[in-house]
């Protein structure tokens, strides 16, 4: 009997957050627009860290990125747990013929992910475009082994700058709300636009290819990205900017031309719905639950909450927190760490030089608390104020017993890089390139991951 399990085309995108046209963000991507009209979009899907590696790992494993071992960056030295299982092994071993085309950052080794071949090893979106479309298009339809390929591309992570890259008019850009309106940000937003019009086109490939092979119809298409834009106060940081992402799914037949879900996701949810629709047992060790129903016309009883956190990026940037439909609760455990952290490759940039003085000028307060409704910029903090007391201590408890329960490190007190980072921070800060002087915390760190 034909397999008629449905094949799994995953596209994902680097630091591209919402800012989509189906987003109604003013970027112009038509293709992944398309694709959004042809399947569902979830409108309130949040990443588990706003930051590349523990984001991607909480997509691959269904776990926190302190449950999983990934705290922190793959090039770097942070590694997933040798227990830890993933997407593309969990599908290989059901049956899938597994592949990966261009950017992974999980680990070092495609292999230890459950990639049985790699398509293509350059990142940029052209070569995983082309890549992917002649694989797809040298496939046979109906029947055979199942596939997954993974299509990971390096836009629209910074730099902006490429000449391949043509950018948008500065003067036409939809500035988000969270940023100034500022010359240096009309700017660099303009040349996102660039990248975000060669990453869809990329899709486009792929999309006209499976249309092509006839394979269509028996593939469930999935685009996502890692964590929020590249710019100040998203990437690097727990508000929404830097933990919303997108989420679109197409599945002829199963799921509902032009749906459009407002329910609040995680993207540790994500492997157990792709499982669920592969066919394949969840394990019961995972913190994301399958969402399948809720896109296939289903029973699923949404979340009200959804949990985030961060330890290491190329700084220490301890956090942990609590998102429900109405307020946000963040715990910030290094007493030294600025108002808001700026990633390197956005310190460094025209955005992150127009705004760091104004973030870098007072140190981040032990707790945040916003109501989303009323401020979902999230730039009034109520953690201070007596009315929101109670609120607060009840937030705290909570994520309190989501750490002690999850067996977060964290509570036993301040987390050790590895020695490749802790050695390149010391490299760094001798040549006078880190952003800032190292932080008591830093400093005591590294020298334990020396030891």
């Amino acid at each position: 009997m034909p397999d008629t399990r449905p094949n799994i085309l995953m596209i994902v995108t680097h630091d591209t957050g919402r800012r989509l046209g189906c987003y109604q963000t003013g970027v112009e991507t038509p293709h992944l627009d398309g694709l959004a009209a042809a399947g569902a979009r979830l409108n309130r899907y949040h990443c588990t860290a706003a930051q590349c590696s523990p984001s991607r790992g909480s997509i691959l494993t269904g776990r926190f990125p302190h449950r999983n071992g990934l705290m922190g960056l793959a090039h770097v030295g942070w590694r997933l747990g040798p227990a830890e299982r993933c997407l593309a092994q969990y599908l290989s071993d059901a049956g899938y013929d597994t592949h990966l085309a261009g950017l992974q950052h999980e680990g070092p080794d495609p292999a230890r992910l459950g990639y049985r071949d790699v398509l293509e090893g350059r990142r940029d979106a052209r070569s995983v475009g082309a890549a992917v479309g002649h694989f797809l298009r040298s496939r046979r339809p109906h029947g055979g082994r199942p596939f997954f390929v993974m299509a990971g591309m390096r836009e629209t992570h910074r730099p902006f700058d490429g000449p391949e890259y043509a950018p948008d008019d500065p003067d036409r850009v939809r500035v988000p709300a969270y940023l100034p309106d500022i010359p240096a940000i009309r700017s660099e937003l303009a040349a996102f636009g660039g990248l975000a019009r060669a990453a869809d086109a990329a899709a486009g490939i792929m999309l006209d290819a499976l249309a092509a092979s006839d394979l269509a119809e028996d593939t469930l298409v999935v685009y996502t990205t890692d964590h929020g834009i590249a710019f100040p106060r998203a990437k690097g940081m727990s508000y929404d900017a830097g933990l919303e992402t997108a989420l679109i799914m197409r599945w002829p037949g199963r799921i509902q031309e032009g749906a459009q879900r407002d329910e609040l996701l995680s993207n540790v949810d994500l492997l157990p719905t792709l499982l669920e629709a592969a066919g394949i047992p969840a394990p019961e060790d995972l913190d994301g639950y399958s969402f399948l129903p809720l896109i296939t016309g289903g029973r699923c009883v949404p979340r009200d909450h959804i949990f985030f956190e961060m330890t290491w990026h190329d700084r220490y940037n301890p956090m942990r927190g609590i998102r429900t439909a109405e307020y946000k609760y963040i715990l910030n455990f290094d007493p030294e760490s600025p108002r808001v952290y700026l990633p390197a490759d956005i310190y460094r940039s025209p955005s992150g030089a127009a705004t760091r003085q104004r973030y870098y000028a007072e140190a981040r307060p032990a707790e945040e608390l916003y109501d989303l409704n009323a401020d979902p910029q999230e730039l009034v903090n109520l953690a201070t104020d007596p009315a929101r007391a109670a609120l607060c201590g009840e937030f705290r408890e909570r994520l309190d017993r989501w750490m002690a329960s999850t067996r977060d490190p964290l509570l036993r007190g301040p987390i050790a890089p590895p020695r490749a980072q802790a050695e390149r921070l010391m490299t760094e800060d001798a040549a006078g390139r880190l952003t800032g002087p190292l932080t008591a915390q830093e400093q005591s760190l590294i020298i334990a991951a020396l030891r």
